[in-house]
């Protein structure tokens, strides 16, 4: 089976699992507690409306429908793009434009810290794998278990008080200074924005405000890549291939990076791949400590403001981001294993 062939299969078979988060997604929110009717005439400035008023709004937002129809257009709604308008965040923004001037910043940080922690993640494995029981071992083992065991919100608060507050050595809040406003927008990465429109100067600002937290969500991922790399090189280097590459003369580093590190890659691809789900579920807090409006902190401000719309547009994405990582992460240990067949 080609590979086109073999990625299709993989698609068909997650379009139930979509269905069934944003059914799901569907239910709970009408489920919470909460009134979203009363917050959206709150946002308007109306405190005690009457019932006339009360049911106008209702059927406006289109909650007087069947729950089959409402269910039924919220999927059109979803899969069409036509997301509606927020109703309690930013009144009257359609969610499409919401979450787009969202979405950049916290892209920036998953790429950030997962290029981070998987290079690292990768070395620090093969360096503990390679020097069993000795001194680097027990230092990358020491702070592998305290990225584990270290909740993403305590470290974040943790680095922002003294790193931040206390010795001022970076910023603790923002995506950039107070004094600064962000580039003329183009596609909406700020680096790439000040960078066609010659605003150098915010190039280095932008990096220095991401850099807590980037290390933040870098240092809860590399542990477990760098767990998952050690230990699938301490199986592969027990393995024939690699006494008869040894055996026939290869220097150590030969044998290490050319002939175990490809075999002890196959079951990091995987954690790394789930790790991306981390990474959002990490951003939602890492965004709301450190004050970075991404699509973290909107999806709780949705929540808290009983942003059905906002919710619903969220979940569906990222829904789809998890998807589409692990259809990458299937095609990659595919690719790398050449036991597995598209088959």
């Amino acid at each position: 089976m080609s590979l086109i062939k073999y990625i299709i299969r993989r698609l068909v078979v997650m379009i139930p699992v979509l269905f069934g988060v944003l059914t799901l997604t569907f239910i709970l929110s009408r489920m919470m507690p909460g009134d979203p009717i009363a917050a959206r005439l709150a946002a308007s400035g109306v405190r005690n409306p009457s019932a006339e008023m009360y049911t106008q709004m209702k059927c406006q937002l289109g909650l007087c429908d069947p729950i089959i129809i409402q269910y039924l257009r919220y999927l059109g709604e979803l899969f069409t793009g036509h997301w509606g308008v927020s109703v309690s965040i930013v009144r009257n923004q359609p969610v499409w434009d919401l979450v787009m001037e969202r979405i950049p910043l916290t892209i920036d940080l998953t790429i950030y810290s997962m290029a981070i922690s998987a290079y690292l993640g990768i070395k620090a494995g093969i360096v503990s794998a390679t020097h069993r029981n000795d001194s680097p071992d027990t230092i990358v083992r020491g702070f592998a278990l305290v990225g584990v065991a270290l909740p993403v919100f305590f470290l974040g608060m943790l680095l922002q008080f003294t790193l931040g507050y206390q010795l001022k050595l970076f910023e603790p809040t923002g995506h950039l200074t107070a004094a600064y406003v962000d580039p003329p927008y183009v596609t909406g990465f700020i680096l790439i924005d000040s960078f066609l429109s010659g605003h150098w100067y915010l190039i280095g600002d932008y990096l220095w405000h991401l850099a807590l937290p980037v290390f933040c969500l870098s240092f809860i991922t590399l542990a477990s890549i760098t767990r998952q790399t050690r230990s699938s090189m301490l199986e592969v280097l027990e393995q024939d291939f690699v006494r008869t590459a040894r055996a026939k003369g290869c220097k150590e580093k030969e044998v290490i990076h050319s002939h175990a590190l490809r075999n002890a890659l196959i079951p990091t691809v995987t954690i790394i791949g789930l790790n991306i789900a981390g990474l959002l579920g990490g951003a939602v807090l890492t965004e709301t400590t450190f004050g970075l409006n991404g699509i973290g902190k909107l999806f709780i401000d949705a929540i808290l403001l009983y942003d059905y719309w906002v919710l619903a547009a969220l979940v569906f994405l990222i829904t789809v981001i998890f998807i589409i990582a692990n259809l990458m992460t299937d095609v990659l240990y595919a690719i790398l294993d050449p036991r597995i067949r598209y088959s």
